[in-house]
């Protein structure tokens, strides 16, 4: 709502010169949004070239959902106003809150070149960047949008996001700052809680830790690794006990975590559960087993597909594709081995399945563009029906 809030106002910095838009404007703050919604494709109607009411439609549309609208409208917006940093800003907060991240990026950093200073833009932008894993490149945004927003709560995931850095090299102390500024300015900020803890036990602040820990939980306690910390430094602090229902309820919630089920079978152990405890050791095990299965089959993919492209090379198409089908069997997540597959159905005249499988391979790697183009080219080559 916050995001909605901010770009709304910056669709509306006229409100005092009333122009046509007011009107929405009062039906929005009546709560009247589908009044306003017609109001305001009127105008649009009327004048196609007002760019305030693109933008406030654009930004009403995406807070009730209509991806395909909203953003039609905000980037009629933007193309009406090229120059404008809160007009690319709206675009790229839709975008992103849509899905397409990349997009979205791209709008940021139009926002930011054309106003350094707008404080929301370098916090989007950043964010953008930490979430690619370009940790480097988020750094200036963050420590930007930090500095010009300032002590408010539009700040704190930015907070939360840089002392992620700051842990990463070593500054615990830096992390911790930024974490408790973050929880300050937001108190039901779960994960900022959550790694607050984990700061001040790097910290040797076994007090603190436990109270962020136990806050954290208690904001979101569906959260599997906020459960898992909060029953480890219980397990830490001798309180097996106290333990035990948060690592069950982290094992629950993530059936894999194997750090939750390690302290559980432990905590269980210490708390006299010795039944318990050796089913919390099995199902331990039991995935250990298992994930040492899956890397021995990955291991193995890469084998069989490696043998598949040489008998490929040699000629021998009918070999090169049992073996793809084989690594394919073993590692379905593959999408290098799913391609060579795709790509020796086709040469032997299978379209039908060398498209599926193409088709499947981009599904699951979308932004591919080799794989992009080998689509399009299978599909002009394949036979009409």
């Amino acid at each position: 709502m916050r995001r909605f809030a901010a770009t709304l106002f910056f669709a509306g910095l006229a409100l005092a010169q009333r122009k046509p838009v007011d009107q929405a404007w009062d039906l929005l703050a009546a709560g009247q949004r589908d009044q306003a919604v017609r109001v305001l494709h009127g105008i649009i109607n009327a004048n196609p070239r007002d760019a305030d009411a693109r933008l406030l439609l654009g930004s009403v549309l995406a807070e009730a959902g209509d991806r395909s609208e909203s953003i039609a409208q905000l980037q009629e917006a933007v193309r009406l106003r090229p120059q404008s940093a809160e007009a690319h800003h709206a675009l790229g907060e839709t975008l992103n809150n849509f899905g397409d991240t990349k997009a979205a990026r791209a709008e940021f950093e139009k926002a930011v070149k054309l106003d350094p200073g707008f404080g929301q833009a370098q916090a989007d932008l950043g964010a953008s960047l930490f979430l690619a894993g370009e940790f480097q490149a988020s750094t200036p945004h963050l420590d930007r949008a930090i500095q010009i927003i300032g002590r408010s709560p539009d700040s704190a995931y930015s907070r939360y996001l840089r002392a992620k850095l700051y842990t990463d090299q070593s500054e615990v102390e830096k992390a911790a700052a930024q974490l408790k500024e973050a929880v300050s300015l937001r108190p039901d900020f779960a994960e900022a809680w959550s790694d607050l803890g984990q700061a001040r036990k790097l910290l040797f602040d076994d007090a603190g830790a436990l109270a962020a820990f136990e806050r954290a939980v208690a904001l979101s306690p569906d959260d599997a690794v906020a459960q898992t910390r909060l029953g480890s430094e219980y397990l830490h602090q001798g309180k097996a006990h106290e333990a035990v229902p948060h690592l069950q309820q982290a094992v629950k919630l993530d059936p894999e975590n194997q750090s939750a089920l390690y302290d559980l079978q432990a905590a269980l152990r210490e708390d006299g559960q010795i039944e318990q405890a050796r089913q919390a050791r099995q199902k331990l095990a039991e995935l250990l087993r298992k994930r040492d299965q899956a890397t021995e089959n990955a291991l193995k993919a890469v084998q069989l597909n490696n043998e598949g492209a040489g008998l490929e090379k040699a000629g021998n198409l009918i070999g090169a594709l049992g073996k793809y089908r084989a690594a394919l069997d073993l590692n379905p997540e593959h999408v290098g081995i799913r391609t060579n597959l795709a790509v020796a159905l086709l040469r032997l005249g299978q379209w039908s399945e060398g498209l599926a499988e193409l088709r499947e391979a981009l599904r699951r790697d979308p932004e591919n563009p080799a794989l992009k183009a080998t689509l399009r080219d299978a599909m002009a080559k394949a036979p009409k029906r």
